[in-house]
């Protein structure tokens, strides 16, 4: 799967700032030496400037003193190359909003509570059909479109390098398809199967015996990245989501998911509590 422009970028202007800093420079200066606006020099730091040019990343490096014989410039050169590619994700702009599956397409660990549903990575063609009805898509064409980008999504759990996946899922989640048994056993088959035979996939399973636990504030996904890019938290709302960066914020979400994993069943305890709900 293509890398994530998103994450590119993040990660060029994490690069870019440490070497400002390492210069002695500040954005105000720097961007008088060019003869830019503090604004672009500053646009260009946070990501917001989409597709910084070559020539204009040249600039900056020669000003900051990077030897532009060394890897460090030719790496940060593939880097401003890599963030002007367009992901697969853009066949489907009009389904799949914001950034959400860039991030994920370019996460090395992701750890995802879902309160209400089966995490999208894990969902099987037909849950995700009966999903997509219930959000209210009618027509047949756009139904299958979205369940298209749902399982082009998963294919980052097959790659050479797949991003550490660790799911806990509420139980009544997968109550809820009691009334779709052909979904139910399928979509539960398959959480079976990928737990059981992969090393980089976890699931657990929240059973609602459990009561009021802290993740009764709802769904949330930690997705944690290669450096110097910085983790990230998602809470999804109906038409696109909150993203959450700051490192206090991150770190009270993972203070959360610990205390969510410790009270669903455990791994080893999942497996056969799953296999007894299809049984059932």
């Amino acid at each position: 799967m293509a890398a994530s422009p998103t994450i590119r970028r993040r990660q060029l202007s994490a690069i870019l700032r440490r070497m400002r800093k390492d210069a002695g420079l500040s954005l105000d200066e720097t961007a008088k030496r060019l003869e830019w606006s503090r604004a672009k020099l500053g646009h260009i730091e946070t990501g917001e400037r989409k597709k910084p040019s070559v020539v204009e990343i040249k600039a900056l490096m020669r000003e900051y003193g990077v030897d532009d014989q060394s890897r460090e410039y030719e790496a940060v050169l593939a880097l401003v190359r890599q963030a002007q590619q367009r992901g697969w994700w853009t066949r489907y702009d009009d389904i799949l909003t914001g950034s959400y599956v860039e991030l994920e397409a370019e996460a090395t660990g992701i750890a995802n509570f879902e309160a209400f549903g089966v995490p999208g990575l894990v969902q099987t063609p037909g849950y995700a059909r009966m999903v997509q009805r219930a959000r209210l898509w009618r027509d047949p064409a756009d139904i299958q479109r979205a369940v298209d980008a749902r399982i082009q999504r998963q294919q980052i759990l097959h790659r050479d390098n797949p991003p550490e996946l660790w799911a806990v899922i509420e139980e009544h989640a997968l109550q809820r398809l009691a009334g779709e048994p052909e979904v139910m056993r399928e979509q539960v088959e398959h959480l079976v199967e990928l737990a059981d035979s992969s090393s980089h996939i976890t699931i657990q399973v929240m059973p609602t015996a459990v009561g009021v636990h802290a993740g009764a504030t709802g769904p949330f996904v930690i997705m944690d990245f290669a450096a110097p890019a910085d983790p990230v938290v998602y809470l999804e709302t109906f038409t696109d989501g909150l993203y959450l960066e700051r490192p206090e914020e991150v770190g009270m979400y993972r203070k959360l998911w610990d205390h969510v994993r410790s009270s669903a069943l455990d791994e080893e305890r999942t497996i056969p509590y799953l296999k007894r709900m299809i049984s059932r």
